[in-house]
């Protein structure tokens, strides 16, 4: 008996969510949606109960929470990140042919799926002891600790689940997509209209009130450097340039989005109708930037624990190189020369002054590693040249020109997708990391994240709708 045949008893005994016993309606899926997302948003301000709750709302754990869709001393504190580590690690095993699954059949698939959602438990409750041991909610005594761990765990595997109810059919796309753009869209309405203040810059946290207040200051007092201050906002907070960089970006990367390479094909059981197999620019979309996040978050989720427990007062020279960090009113900030300190983004034109090292060796390994989770997300997810040409031979098309065999359609893609795959997890990753530096508003990972995943809720609803007006099309387009 094989692994998977030990593990496939166990994958049976995990909650799932049934399929839907007839295709919903797309009002009734547009309902099923909403109702999720409404119950991620009280989710999300729900406060643990057992924790000291401090009016904080500017304090983040970590810098990553808008990547993971995760909500500070809420029931939401883990966010998709088990969820996302889960997704990942089994992407690179299989990827790399270190644990054999066939991805082609049910079975396979279904294993695959299973295996993902049993470590994403796993990683549920090693996050959730994480945090607790790591102290980030204080001294708790044993009986407190095991309140805060049972919602911690109880209120992720609801997330797992509300993530499966979209994905089985029930409502659009897929919950995680969801939660990020929720999170994400969330937090730039916070940056640019929050009320919050003022901060020690003598402005509101806001853009729009922080502008606001800059000049009814300068009206009475004369004095305009506060509306300078407010247009650049050396301080870290967001800014009227931000802003401005991101509606750039927002354009910027919509047009990246619906640039493609367009390979014709003819449809052999439809008399050679003649079609075209659009390659998207950005053939991984943002796929990397979601696995890239969960590395970095779990990193310093385990640095945190480590440090808050070997290291809290940074006398111990070794492990100063490893894990080092200052706690303030903006949460834990990494110091050098620890290695947590290079691999956290930097934030700010500053930090390329301040710092440039710690710049150039972040940038690196986000890109080196983008490049790589670009590469292993194709492989195993059936988006490879390979794949691409078994499809197309399954489906009776043919590139014209070409005879139809897998392995000449293949040799003709691999012409375009080997190199599409790699461009495009460098760019995403030296988009986010310039964001980043230049304080774009929403910060440049979570936009790109937000831009892909409305790109693709805008091709949902397009198939969505044709469906519903054209039903003969369900034969053509699977479920």
């Amino acid at each position: 008996m094989g692994f998977t045949d030990y593990i496939e008893p166990v994958l049976r005994l995990l909650p799932e969510i049934p399929k839907p016993l007839r295709r919903k309606s797309l009002r009734e899926r547009f309902i099923w949606t909403g109702v999720v997302l409404i119950l991620y948003f009280v989710m999300a301000q729900i406060p643990l109960y057992g924790i000291p709750w401090s009016a904080k709302p500017l304090e983040t754990l970590f810098f990553l929470q808008v990547v993971l869709a995760s909500s500070r001393g809420t029931l939401l504190e883990l966010g998709i990140g088990p969820i996302v580590t889960s997704g990942m690690i089994w992407q690179l095993l299989v990827g790399g042919k270190i644990i054999n699954l066939d991805l082609s059949t049910s079975r396979g698939r279904a294993l695959f799926t299973g295996l993902q959602k049993l470590f994403a438990i796993i990683f549920t409750f090693i996050e959730a002891a994480a945090y607790i041991i790591g102290g980030a909610y204080g001294r708790l005594t044993i009986f407190t600790s095991m309140i805060v761990f049972i919602q911690l765990v109880s209120a992720s595997i609801l997330l797992m689940l509300m993530d499966e109810l979209i994905q089985k059919g029930y409502g659009l796309g897929s919950g995680v997509s969801l939660f990020i753009a929720a999170n994400v869209s969330q937090r730039i309405f916070w940056g640019m209209l929050s009320p919050y203040g003022p901060m020690n810059d003598g402005l509101y946290y806001g853009v729009i009130p922080a502008l606001a207040g800059a000049i009814y200051n300068a009206t009475v007092s004369g004095k305009w450097d506060l509306v300078r201050e407010a247009i650049i906002r050396p301080s870290g907070w967001p800014s009227v340039l931000g802003l401005v960089l991101m509606l750039l970006l927002f354009f910027l990367l919509i047009y990246l989005e619906n640039t493609q390479i367009e390979i014709p094909v003819s449809l052999g059981k439809y008399g050679g109708f003649k079609s075209k197999i659009p390659l998207k620019f950005l053939y991984v979309s943002n796929i990397p930037i979601i696995l890239m996040s969960a590395l970095l978050a779990d990193l310093h989720i385990f640095a945190q624990l480590a440090w808050n427990n070997f290291n809290r007062d940074n006398e111990n020279e070794i492990l100063n190189y490893i894990i080092k960090y200052n706690v303030t009113d903006r949460g834990y900030q990494p110091l050098p020369p620890s290695l947590v300190y290079y691999l956290s983004p930097p934030r700010g034109i500053q930090s390329l002054f301040n710092d440039p090292y710690q710049v150039i060796i972040y940038s690196i390994f986000f890109i080196v590693f983008a490049i790589i989770f670009s590469i292993a997300w194709v492989e195993t997810s059936g988006i490879d040249a390979q794949s691409q040409a078994r499809q197309l031979v399954q489906s009776d098309m043919q590139i014209p020109g070409f005879r139809k065999s897998p392995k000449v359609i293949a040799s003709l893609l691999n012409r375009y997708i080997p190199t599409l795959t790699i461009l495009s997890g460098l760019l995403v990753a030296i988009i986010a990391i310039t964001s980043d530096i230049l304080g774009i508003l929403g910060g440049g990972i979570g936009i790109l994240l937000l831009v892909g995943i409305l790109v693709q809720y805008q091709s949902i609803l397009v198939r969505e709708q044709a469906l519903e007006y054209y039903p003969m099309l369900r034969k053509l387009i699977p479920a």
